[in-house]
């Protein structure tokens, strides 16, 4: 039975909603902690008794804070999914080692925590993607069901083109134009061997409020340009369930179904592009493949995996 919560994230309805899609989940709600990634990692290896497991990200496969809310739905410790909250991050951590703070409702910043055995797990970061555009920016021709955008009249039929688009492998940005726009959030998943199983954790962090972001490579774009009353809590309300369905259904189908759909709002398709891979240093994107692999036209076409190279429009700064 649940137990105590904190009635501003709506924790418990969102318990509700998900735990009959991930039998045994808690929800967790923590004021303060230095990055949900690394807190469900650590008790997942604590768990598995291998403190030392080594911890992966799906390109690269062929302690709760002392203010921690009591957990919906079963003790925390626990080898079972969960999703993990928090309102101020201190150390949170980015793709290739970048840092991710975030101070408390400013943005959206959880984990979400499940065994997981898909058959194939490249592309896992562009199904979780296009799952938070398509939850926070339904456009018409996508099939989704016919919620708004935040910030949309709710009797208003969803836009023809999207406005949330996908940077190629894993960050949403808020499109202003043909391979043009701002980076609205991230998204960082690794994975820990739990006994016979392997543990994905997958977190997301959406800035939701305008913050000064002077030196920023990427600009800023948060939640408010949709909607003035934006709040972290009916983010998170917004996007829980969509990502949960995707990734289980990635874990049946793959990435292949998400071809098209993604392509719908892939920022860097037709764009001239320049990567840390060596034959394929500067060129042209030509989308994504059935397996999430970035295609890129320098001579031949070249397929670019995760891992650790990086994509960037040209003329974007490191």
């Amino acid at each position: 039975m649940p137990g105590p919560h904190h009635p501003h994230w709506g924790a418990e309805a969102l318990w509700q909603r998900l735990e009959p899609l991930l039998p045994g989940l808690s929800v967790e709600v923590l004021a303060r902690a230095e990055s949900t990634n690394t807190l469900l990692l650590e008790r997942a290896r604590a768990m598995s008794g291998q403190p030392d497991a080594p911890i992966t990200r799906p390109g690269d496969l062929s302690a709760a804070a002392p203010d921690a809310r009591t957990p919906l739905g079963r003790r925390s410790a626990d080898v079972q999914p969960c999703l993990l909250v928090v309102e101020q991050q201190t150390r949170g951590r980015g793709r290739l080692g970048r840092g991710w703070t975030a101070s408390a409702g400013a943005s959206l910043t959880f984990s979400l925590a499940l065994p997981l055995a898909p058959v194939e797990w490249s592309g896992l970061s562009l199904a979780v993607g296009l799952a938070l555009a398509e939850a926070l920016d339904p456009v018409a021709d996508t099939g989704s069901d016919a919620r708004p955008r935040i910030g949309q009249d709710a009797a208003a039929s969803p836009p023809a083109l999207p406005r949330i688009g996908l940077k190629w492998p894993n960050d949403l940005w808020l499109v202003e134009g043909p391979g043009r726009g701002r980076k609205l959030g991230g998204i960082l998943i690794e994975t820990v061997s739990v006994g016979q199983r392997r543990m994905c954790v997958i977190g997301v962090g959406l800035n939701v409020l305008p913050q000064p972001h002077e030196g920023l490579t990427h600009g800023y774009a948060c939640l408010q340009e949709f909607d003035p009353g934006a709040s972290a809590p009916a983010a998170l309300a917004c996007v829980a369930e969509p990502l949960v369905r995707a990734v289980l259904a990635f874990q049946t189908f793959g990435f292949a179904p998400l071809v098209a759909a993604y392509g719908r709002r892939d920022l860097l398709r037709g764009q001239p592009v320049s990567t840390t891979l060596a034959e394929a240093a500067e060129g042209v994107a030509e989308g994504v493949d059935e397996h999430g692999a970035l295609r890129v036209r320098c001579g031949g076409l070249h397929r670019i995996v995760g891992g650790e190279v990086s994509v960037r429009l040209r003329g974007e700064a490191d």
